[in-house]
């Protein structure tokens, strides 16, 4: 498995996305893909205190059990949907009471990647990052990140960081796929370059639209998420997407390669992206999300399936 820097870590280039465990699986599955992503050499684990309100964390610090040792758990605190009324998620004592939460769940004494879940436009930034400067001499975190920022917020947090002499974010996760390409356009990868953040995409796989389960003219997997979500899959599949999936699919076919191979490795061929943190629900998914990721594309690759997509 390639690692690649993230701050002070080393971080596989294919990571777990953990928002599955305790909403989608049990603790007995969750075992499971957690036993197989170790064993397949992935050892950087994305969860959040506001997955499965708290579960998620629960569930995967019993499954690494004695492993604990050998993984990076990433977690984040400060979801908009985790704080009440009055509540900053940027605010130190938020951010101290939250990461006791989530070691407790856990199951362990330090996380890290610790991350901002949404920005907090309401607490200078420098109070948040002097906090968590403080936490990590403490030792309980070891790095730091956000998420869901916007170019605007990665220029202004780096900015306070540098004036009050703080570590700024290493990297930011928003939301990046083959089809959602925001980063690419709302300056955030460009902001990324200038500042040296590195970038860790959620959603890679368009929450199984990427994989070629989802196919024109066929019925949905029973057991698929995209069907038990029922009208919040309107926001990841129709047809028009479809028929993009399938010009995708005979593209990668032409080459010899699967959509899932495309998917992943239109990431990690990137020189921003650190890992892909891909969920996985089965050890099955596991297996083929590492030997998926690797597909060096080249810059001609990367134009033609840009043509691809534009139809």
């Amino acid at each position: 498995m390639e690692l690649r820097s993230l701050g002070q870590l080393q971080v596989s280039v294919v990571g777990l996305g953990c928002n599955n465990f305790g909403m989608t699986i049990d603790a007995d599955q969750t075992q499971k893909v957690v036993d197989a992503a170790v064993d397949a050499g992935i050892n950087y684990f994305d969860t959040a205190e506001s997955y499965g309100k708290g579960r998620s964390e629960e569930f995967l610090g019993q499954a690494l059990g004695s492993r604990r040792s050998e993984v990076l758990i990433a977690s984040k605190w400060g979801h908009t949907v985790s704080l009440a009324d009055g509540e900053r998620g940027g605010d130190p004592a938020q951010i101290r009471k939250r990461l006791d939460d989530s070691l407790r769940r856990l199951g362990t004494d330090y996380i890290d990647h610790y991350q901002l879940h949404r920005p907090d436009p309401d607490t200078p930034p420098e109070e948040t990052l002097g906090c968590l400067a403080e936490l990590r001499e403490e030792g309980k975190i070891r790095e730091i990140g956000c998420t869901h920022f916007s170019a605007a917020d990665l220029t202004a947090s780096h900015a306070a960081a540098v004036e009050h002499d703080l570590t700024p974010y290493p990297s930011v996760q928003n939301y990046y796929s083959l089809l959602t390409r925001n980063p690419e356009n709302d300056g955030v990868f460009e902001t990324c370059e200038e500042l040296g953040t590195v970038f860790v995409p959620y959603f890679p796989l368009e929450s199984g639209l990427l994989t070629g389960k989802y196919r024109a003219g066929e019925r949905r997997p029973e057991d698929s998420r995209l069907v038990k979500w029922g009208d919040r899959a309107d926001a990841f599949i129709d047809d028009d997407k479809l028929a993009v999936v399938e010009r995708l699919i005979a593209w990668s076919d032409g080459r010899g390669r699967s959509l899932l191979e495309l998917a992943l490795s239109w990431h990690t061929s990137h020189p921003l992206v650190a890992s892909v943190i891909a969920g996985a629900t089965k050890p099955s998914q596991i297996e083929a999300n590492v030997n998926a990721a690797g597909w060096a594309l080249t810059a001609e690759d990367r134009a033609e399936v840009d043509a691809v997509i534009a139809g």
